[in-house]
This record gives C-alpha cells, structure tokens and sequence, in this order.
C-alpha cells in the first residue's frame, strides 16, 4: 500500500497479494465458462464425464427393462416348413436389407458386416475430433448435417424396402405368418367357447405298444425330431401328431410316406438308411406306426 503524507480520503491503495500463502501449482480447478459468453465446457474430461453418466443411468434402466420384461420365446424351428421366411426385428431391417445386395453379400459378405458398420460407427466416434468447429447451428455446418441426413435417408429407404419385399413374398406365396395364423385360431375358439369357458378339450390318444421293438426304432429314427418322443408333433409348427396316426394310414400307405413324403414332409427312407437302418427295421417301424390307433368307444 503506497502511503502519502497526511491522511488523505482520495489516497491509492494497491494491492500486492500475501507472500506468507503458498501457491500449489499442481492445484487444477477447471475454469468456470459462465463468464465467457459463446465458449462451453472443455470436452475432457467435463463434457465426457456427464455424457457417461447419463449413459450409465439409461443403460440401468434398459437393463431393468429386460429383466422385468424378458424376450418372448418364438415358435419351435421347423427345418420342413419351406414356406417360412425368415426375418428379423424392425430395428434390424435396414441392415437385413443391405446385405442383399451383390457387393454386402456373398464374396463380400466381410464388407457388408463388418466394413460398412465399422466406417458409420468409427466415424460417428471420431465425429468430436473431426468437427471442431465451434458453429452448433445444422445449417452452417454442411458436412456434418449432409452425412447426418443421409444415413437417416438410408435406413429409412432400406427398411421401406427391406418390409415391402416381405409382404410382396407373402402374397405371392400365399403365406400367412405362423403369429397371425396363432392369433386368427386363438380367437376364433374364444368365439366358439363363448370366451372359453365352455371349450371341450380333445381326448388324449395314448401311445400303443410301448414295449413292442418298434418303438425302440422310433427312438432312434429321424421321426423323433419333428413329431417328438411323445409322439404329440408341433400343432403351432403344422407338424401333425403321430397318436392315432394308424386310423388315418395303413402299414402300406405309412411305408409310402416315409419312401415319398407327404405334403411338406419330404422322404425319410434315404435318411433311416444313412442313420444305420435296414430294410427290416423301417418295415418294423412302419407296423408299429400302423398300431397307433385310438381307443374303441365304449
């Protein structure tokens, strides 16, 4: 503090800060932006350390999501329906779409997986340190709105495609989704039933000849996977049981289907053989098959 002679009211005084305080230099206090119209936060670690956290949170709740709404089991795979085409959830159409065409698929099958993702998400990472410009409204920067709005173009378009090629298929096929098919039964035996209170259920046929050797061969016949040990089939996969299978087939007509096929079922005789059948063990299998028959009434 200058002094002057006398005791002035309009004397200097300057400040020259207290030696006795020591200043840590190591010391790192991020500076506070509010003062300085225009400017933000710096990206790192401020910036990056709330964008984490907010993730954290959503990511949390997401999780809770799941566990307390777990995925729905889908219908039993049927390797003989011919007619199911296969698709995936909405959110994944664009790229199912993409990887039909001639340079995604096949020879460069590599590019369509991992190339074109790779690029989209890499620069999506490397977006912070590419665009440093300091202008945030979308009409002043031209580059980053232009890639921004065309990739939104893109997957719109590709799972427009991707969703109309589908229905194409199934009109053009006459396929009904195995879902709807589900539905369409489901209420027309609520209406029925009267809600399903008065709904008779079917007699249960059982298993004819348990102990007799052909059994034995169904258990190790290619049988087993589509129409089941127990014989029951897959009603929702439209894979018939084979209980009581004999009053509607004869040991002839039994043997024909599995050297023929019927309907979608394709011939099973060339697989029994290859799985170490005889001809004796498929006659065997086909009289046990013709035994199935549901009781007599009383």
């Amino acid at each position: 503090m200058a002094h002057g002679h006398g005791n002035k009211s309009n004397e200097k005084v300057v400040y020259v800060g207290d030696s006795r305080v020591k200043k840590n230099p190591n010391t790192y206090i991020p500076p506070d932006y509010t003062s300085y119209p225009g400017k933000s936060e710096a990206f790192i670690p401020n910036f990056l350390l709330k964008e984490w956290m907010v993730g954290a949170v959503v990511m949390v709740g997401f999780l809770v999501l799941t566990v307390a709404e777990p995925a729905p089991l889908g219908y039993p795979a049927n390797p003989l329906n011919g007619s199911f085409i296969p698709m995936p959830d909405w959110y994944f159409l664009f790229m199912y779409q993409l990887l039909k065409y001639p340079y995604t698929s096949q020879d460069y099958v590599v590019l369509g997986t991992l190339g074109v993702p790779g690029i989209l998400f890499g620069g999506l990472m490397l977006a912070p340190f590419l665009d440093t410009g300091k202008e945030r409204r979308f009409y002043r920067r031209p580059i980053a709105s232009s890639l921004m709005f065309l990739s939104l173009i893109a997957v719109i378009y590709l799972t427009n495609v991707s969703w109309t090629h589908y229905q194409h298929e199934l009109e053009l096929t006459g396929t009904v989704p195995e879902h709807i098919e589900r539905e369409e039964k489901a209420r027309e035996e609520a209406e029925k039933g009267g809600g399903g209170g008065g709904t008779k259920k079917p007699a249960v046929i059982p298993i004819v000849a348990e102990d007799d050797p052909g059994a034995q061969l169904y258990a190790k016949a290619t049988c087993v996977t589509c129409h089941g040990a127990d014989l029951k089939g897959m009603p929702n996969a439209k894979i018939p049981a084979l209980r009581g299978v004999g009053d509607l087939h004869d040991k002839e007509a039994i043997l024909g289907i599995i050297s023929n096929g019927y309907e979608q079922m394709p011939a099973q005789h060339d697989a029994l053989i290859g799985s170490g059948f005889s001809e004796q063990d498929i006659d065997k299998l086909a009289d046990w098959l013709s035994k199935q028959k549901a009781p007599a009434a009383e």
